[in-house]
């Protein structure tokens, strides 16, 4: 057995929306690991950059000439070493040099080629004897915002949050049987309604964002009463693509409002009271850390987590601890560019009582990998849609997790709610 680089082999794939990305694949003499990249709708000013000139050849072409020289010939066994060789061979913060989703895919491939070589599989490889906690799917069923376009709710996402299941099959069941649910309910609500589904299969119809979730918190009653546990509802608002710096307002175009900061922090707190949501993330734009504080410091049994807001990145992260923003912190590994820069991030979350939530992107690939580092980094949700190609893979692998793991597997702890 060998777990030493042999070979790098980079290619151009497309994602779920039929964008260009990047796959990698590790071989060692013993394994071997291979990754596509996703890509984001809405992204942090923070995140790294996907791509140098914003150009997969570009990457492709790094990968030949820079990358491989320096990673060939070393032990996929040191994943620390690895990812450090590739912030060394980029130089910037924000590997605009040779691309964070370059950076992504070799980080992971190398470490699932490394599990491969053990035999192992990766949530082994990564989490030891003690990764046997199922996270709990978060699923987006109403779509709005940039994940839609036309006559929709100006929150990007409405999601669901089977808390109360006793195993991830359940809690599955749970969010496919409430979207199912809450698309019949569309059709009665609006004759033009077609089925229209987001990149992340949930549906986009012609509603507001009250009767949204009216909707889906009457599917939710509906749903979990048959099932006998607990559904909960959220919000993903992505704050950030309604803010306008200039006017320091952000704008509900379909709603016809306008809030500044202050009558966003009531008109959230107010969401959470009237449809007791279990989870908010992004409510205030990506750089109003007293807002998300004064936010936190309010809401009750409810999760307050940042996405653009931290970027999976510590030192924001870090910042927010000290000012007591938020209280979970969405994982995007491609958000930061390596597996070791998101494990430090989720580290640092746990240390200090941050749920960190596993998440998939909006144009995401078949690649099921998150599945295992949800188990491995002990998350205890993950974001990763309902239906849809891509988000079917991750649920699925979930699924075949929790039986490889039998009477071991459990639902992860979700103290907060």
């Amino acid at each position: 057995m060998s777990t030493v680089i042999d070979d790098i082999v980079a290619r151009k794939v497309f994602n779920s929306r039929g964008e260009e990305t990047i796959e990698v694949d590790i071989i060692t003499a013993s394994g071997f690991g291979r990754i596509s990249a996703p890509a984001g709708k809405s992204r942090g000013k923070a995140e790294v950059i996907y791509y140098p000139q914003d150009e997969v050849d570009q990457a492709l072409k790094k990968v030949e000439e820079l990358i491989a020289p320096e990673i060939v010939g070393l032990n996929a066994d040191f994943q620390a070493e690895i990812d450090r060789t590739l912030h060394e061979i980029d130089g910037s913060k924000d590997f605009r040099i040779i691309g964070g989703n370059t950076a992504f895919t070799i980080s992971l491939a190398n470490a699932e080629a490394a599990a491969n070589s053990f035999g192992l599989l990766l949530f082994q490889y990564l989490g030891g004897h003690i990764a046997h906690e199922l996270p709990y799917p978060l699923g987006n069923t109403i779509s709005g915002g940039k994940h839609t376009s036309g006559k929709s709710p100006d929150i990007q996402e409405f999601l669901v949050l089977p808390y109360g299941s006793e195993s991830f099959l359940e809690a599955a069941t749970a969010n496919s049987q409430i979207h199912r649910v809450v698309g019949t309910t569309l059709r009665k609500k609006d004759k033009l309604f077609s089925g229209g589904k987001s990149d992340e299969g949930a549906w986009v119809a012609n509603v507001g964002n009250s009767e949204a979730l009216e909707t889906l918190a009457s599917a939710c009653e509906e749903v979990g009463n048959e099932l006998g546990f607990e559904c909960g509802l959220g919000i993903d608002i992505a704050a950030s693509s309604l803010w306008s710096g200039k006017e320091k307002i952000y704008t509900y175009k379909n709603e016809k409002k306008k809030r500044d900061s202050g009558e966003q922090l009531e008109f959230i707190l107010e969401l959470i009271r009237k449809y007791h949501l279990v989870y908010v993330e992004d409510p205030f734009h990506e750089e109003d850390y007293r807002s998300f504080a004064e936010l936190t410091k309010k809401a009750k049994n409810c999760l307050i987590c940042g996405d653009d807001l931290f970027v999976t990145n510590n030192e924001r992260l870090t910042r927010g601890i000290k000012m007591c923003v938020a209280n979970a912190v969405i994982i995007k590994v491609n958000q930061v560019g390596t597996l070791t820069d998101a494990w430090e991030t989720v580290e640092m979350a746990k240390r200090n009582g941050y749920v960190p939530v596993m998440s998939h992107r909006s144009g995401d690939t078949c690649d099921w990998h998150i599945a295992h580092l949800a188990v491995a980094f002990k998350c205890p949700i993950i974001k990763t849609g309902v239906v849809e190609g891509a988000r079917i893979a991750k649920i699925n692998e979930l699924i075949r997790i929790e039986e490889f793991l039998g009477d071991r597997a459990k639902m992860a702890d979700l103290k907060m709610l």
